[in-house]
């Protein structure tokens, strides 16, 4: 009878013992960090393996050990896209002990939950010590963003005279083209056609090949800013979008597109159905 009521005690023992051995070895296991992804493709990191952080370089000997918890994607920021700089996250007791810098910080972020307490905060934390300034995440944002701010308003501005040039252009293509076809204009008005009747195919033929055009672009521009983003996000590994085809701006150029056809087909369709037919034949 006793050695049968030992006997379960043993399974009992065993787990026991694992626990206890395994216990110091799991108070040990050195604290996680999160790295850049740049980083660990570049220095060839995976989650799990241990690394050594240093304040100094070559100082690894001094350094704490920590284990490469997580790899953390950036985020499309613009003010990161040209900094080579790569990151770590690490929690704030770590950091401490890295720099050196106790209760001290360079800036840190608040939540708010509404824009009343967003003053509030503003307020607050500006009133409470010299050297304290405090800024709105979206004011910081617009603030890094002034070169992208440039560019974009040099982008319209190239738009803009894009835009005048091709109007001139195509007037003049379609005043050329309609004055090719005047023998077929003056038989038709011969044939009894109403001038107004060929102003209208001219000019629905001119909004016919705009939309041809516009489909053209459309596809052209789809194809560019597809190669522009896979080229640029892989140069500076990130995953912003550098160029963007949105649905509002092939609405607003194929109007553009539509309306400067017709504009330019009636321009050009006028000034040849108000000339008599014989003249158009050349008598």
């Amino acid at each position: 009878m006793a050695a049968s009521r030992t006997l379960p005690l043993l399974p009992l023992l065993a787990a026991l013992l694992a626990a206890l051995l395994a216990a110091p070895a799991t108070a040990q296991r050195p604290r996680g960090i999160a790295i850049d992804e740049r980083l660990g493709a570049d220095a060839g990191l995976r989650v799990g393996d241990r690394v050594v952080l240093s304040a100094r370089p070559g100082g690894a000997a001094a350094g704490d050990t920590a284990v490469v918890d997580a790899l953390v994607r950036r985020a499309a920021d613009p003010s990161e896209v040209a900094r080579s700089e790569y990151q770590v996250r690490l929690h704030l007791t770590q950091l401490q002990r890295l720099t050196g810098a106790e209760e001290r910080v360079d800036r840190f972020a608040v939540r708010t939950r509404d824009p009343a307490a967003t003053d509030s905060a503003l307020r607050a934390i500006n009133a409470a010590a010299f050297g304290f300034r405090a800024h709105r995440s979206a004011d910081v944002a617009a603030g890094t963003s002034r070169t992208f701010e440039v560019v974009r308003r040099f982008h319209r501005a190239i738009a803009v005279i894009t835009v005048v040039a091709s109007a001139a252009f195509l007037l003049c293509i379609l005043l050329l083209k309609v004055d090719e076809r005047r023998r077929d204009v003056a038989a038709l008005r011969l044939m009894g056609i109403s001038r107004r009747t060929v102003v209208l195919s001219v000019v629905l033929e001119a909004a016919a090949v705009a939309l041809l055009g516009s489909a053209v672009g459309t596809a052209v521009g789809w194809a560019a800013t597809h190669a522009i983003n896979w080229h640029y996000q892989g140069v500076y590994r990130t995953p912003l979008a550098f160029a963007a085809l949105t649905p509002g701006t092939i609405a607003f150029a194929v109007a553009l597109s539509v309306l400067l056809g017709i504009v330019a087909g009636f321009v050009a369709a006028a000034r040849l159905a108000s000339t008599p037919p014989l003249r158009l034949f050349g008598r």
